[in-house]
């Protein structure tokens, strides 16, 4: 009877508990919680703008709590979470939004980008396909713009370089398609140009075939210096191809006439040649050196008329064959691409395991008059195929990107000087690599649907060339073993960076502290004896990263951490924040994660997933090349963030008005879009 009683009371209990629930949901807010909540709302919009996510989610449920279930504000709540490295939480609250209202494409589109980055860990395998997105063509009607495009080199601003062996020039081309310098090479012009490829150096090296000579330029385009002499001998050229070069600055090209592989020192010095048949009778030699890839130090030679790829060490000793005779038709070029080669064979392009040697369609130009002789991944993941035959260069992208477009992402909102307003804005795909090389033709922004006025492209970040790096120091007992290997990173890194950039020291124990924080220049006789913090059995690795994001987030635009550890993380390193929301965090912020190791042992998978999803690289503190290269890497990941401006012509009811503002990203039949909003300063 008790127990029934006890169960009775409960029940009534909770009903009257979900009965005042229901009915303060439905009922209207007072004037007075209404007007609180909006400036609750606006000063989480203005936290959100200033990086302080955590501060705008308190604000966000702070309205709440005075306006439930107000679907402005549960997005702005969403966008938060996602900020700050926690997406399930965004998406549920997005998920709550969409069900209010069903009619917002825009937000399920992005429900499902999110979701979809989720689930997949790379952009690229060798089972990718690629589809034609659009054309460069090289002539149109009686107007010819180029001949023969031949040969392709990427260009980290998301323009392209292309050789045209027909209109014996070099070709400066943007993201767009469009032209925007033209190159010829010696004074006497290309002769016939075939491969190019970017030298350690800076510099640009072209083969041209029919004047039998290597051209050296400048990374702009501009003519250097030729070397080579046609003839049968050592150090003589016959039609010369492709190019590659290894970790000792040699240059390999393939001579096609004498059916050798050449190779010359960083002068042009003749060193040797390889390619005739061996004395084991393993390798017959070559009939047609074609395509070249030197990756670790083993060069890959594919044969245009055998059909196969073979490969050597660097001192031109035969290894084995990657690819056995007739697999290929009449490869061309090859590339090297995150563990594969991408040849070029007629009208296919392939994608090559180099560990297997598995063989994998990846595109197809069809059936027409056509012949691929080069084929690259672009800065931004576009599959670009240089078609001699058709005459046009082909941009090709994965079927699911030009179904669920671009990823657009208003970052900040600057309404200091309103009526002027100044948005940045990330665009990526849907594999969080980001878009380079827009420019003003690529954006539309508009207010209430209507276009706005004056608007302006202030420019892209990947063009900036100074990064900001915060440097994380693991000070766990391992660690500790390596103060002076930890000096000497710290001091290679801050004489590497930029005098404008910023340099941050966090010292990662049981709590993060911030050492120090300013111009490079202050840390070039760095000691560890100078650290505030304690050395500690466990560390806070996920504070401490997330505290290093915050600072990066806070004031800067070219964002980078980087870890000093041994590769071994303590047992609670991640017990606050899991591996995948300190990644989600640094990732939906812009910011790069690489790793310096103190030793020469593996990185715990952790690690090793944070650099691998995150742009980042691994180096060995003492290897030869030092680390002075790792600045110039972090500079040159390419950073999909733009900036634009433009005069608002809405009226901000003296500050407490909120404003929107939408943006429309176009490249390619691609294209995403986003839409935000912002308070004018008080008045």
């Amino acid at each position: 009877m008790k127990s029934f009683f006890t169960r009775f009371v409960f029940s009534l209990f909770f009903t009257l508990i979900i009965t005042f629930s229901l009915s303060a949901q439905v009922s209207e807010p007072s004037p007075a919680d209404r007007g609180m909540a909006v400036e609750e709302f606006r000063r989480g919009v203005q936290a959100y703008y200033r990086g302080a996510y955590n501060d705008a989610i308190l604000q966000f449920e702070k309205a709440l709590s005075l306006i439930p279930n107000e679907p402005l504000i549960v997005d702005w709540l969403a966008k938060s979470y996602y900020k700050s490295g926690i997406e399930s939480t965004a998406l549920d609250q997005w998920k709550f939004v969409s069900e209010l209202e069903p009619t917002k494409i825009l937000l399920q589109n992005k429900m499902e980008i999110i979701s979809h980055r989720r689930l997949l860990s790379e952009f690229f395998s060798k089972e990718t396909r690629y589809v034609n997105a659009t054309s460069i063509v090289g002539a149109q009607g009686e107007s010819l713009f180029f001949s023969q495009p031949i040969s392709i080199l990427p260009q980290k601003n998301g323009r392209i370089w292309v050789l045209a062996y027909g209109s014996n020039e070099l070709l400066d081309i943007d993201v767009n398609g469009s032209i925007l310098n033209r190159k010829r090479g010696p004074i006497n012009g290309f002769d016939r140009p075939i491969d190019i490829i970017e030298a350690r150096d800076g510099s640009l090296l072209v083969t041209e075939s029919a004047g039998n000579r290597i051209t050296k330029l400048s990374d702009k385009g501009d003519y250097i210096s030729s070397f080579g002499k046609k003839g049968i001998g050592d150090g003589e050229l016959l039609g010369p191809q492709y190019l590659a070069q290894d970790s000792n600055g040699n240059i390999f090209v393939t001579d096609f006439g004498n059916s050798r592989v050449s190779v010359f020192d960083e002068e042009f010095n003749y060193l040797f040649s390889f390619g005739k048949k061996n004395s084991s009778g393993t390798f017959e030699g070559f009939s047609g050196p074609s395509g070249i890839v030197i990756v670790d130090d083993i060069v890959y030679v594919a044969d245009n008329i055998t059909g196969a790829i073979y490969f050597f060490d660097n001192s031109g000793n035969y290894l084995d064959v990657l690819v056995k005779p007739k697999t290929f038709s009449s490869p061309e070029s090859m590339r090297f691409y995150q563990d594969s080669l991408i040849v070029s064979d007629m009208n296919k392009i392939y994608s090559v395991d180099i560990s297997s040697g598995a063989v994998y369609e990846t595109a197809r130009l069809g059936n027409a008059k056509v012949k691929a002789t080069n084929a690259v991944i672009d800065a931004n993941a576009n599959l670009v195929v240089a078609d001699y035959g058709a005459n046009e260069i082909s941009i090709m992208s994965r079927m699911n990107e030009l179904v669920g477009g671009f990823f657009v992402d208003i970052e900040k909102v600057n309404s200091e000087h309103f009526p002027k307003v100044v948005l940045d804005v990330r665009v990526e795909n849907r594999f969080r690599q980001s878009i380079v090389g827009l420019n003003d033709v690529n954006f539309y922004v508009s207010e209430e649907n209507r276009p706005v006025a004056d608007l302006r492209f202030e420019g892209s970040v990947t063009l900036e060339q100074n990064s900001d790096i915060t440097i994380i120091i693991d000070r766990t007992l391992d660690s500790a073993k390596y103060s002076s290997a930890i000096e000497t990173a710290v001091r290679e890194i801050s004489s590497s960076m930029g005098k404008n950039a910023k340099l941050t020291i966090i010292s990662s124990s049981a709590v993060p502290v911030i050492e120090y924080s300013g111009n490079p220049e202050g840390c070039k006789n760095f000691s560890v004896k100078r650290l505030n913090s304690q050395i500690s059995k466990e560390t806070a690795l996920d504070n401490s990263i997330r505290l290093a994001t915050n600072n990066l987030v806070l004031d800067s635009t070219k964002r980078a951490v980087i870890l000093l550890t041994t590769g071994k993380i303590s047992q609670n390193a991640f017990s606050k924040y899991p591996v995948s929301e300190v990644a989600a965090y640094l990732g939906n912020n812009g910011v790069s994660f690489s790793t310096i190791m103190l030793n020469q042992g593996a990185a715990d998978s952790q690690l090793e997933y944070l650099t691998s999803h995150l742009n980042g690289k691994s180096y060995y503190v003492y290897r030869n090349e030092g680390l002075s290269s790792l600045v110039r890497d972090i500079e040159n990941i390419p950073n999909g963030l733009y900036r634009l401006s433009y005069t608002s012509s809405l009226n901000s009811g003296y500050g407490r008005d909120y404003l929107p503002v939408e943006i429309e990203v176009y490249l390619h039949n691609r294209s995403g879009k986003d839409e935000t909003g912002f308070f004018a300063p008080l008045e």
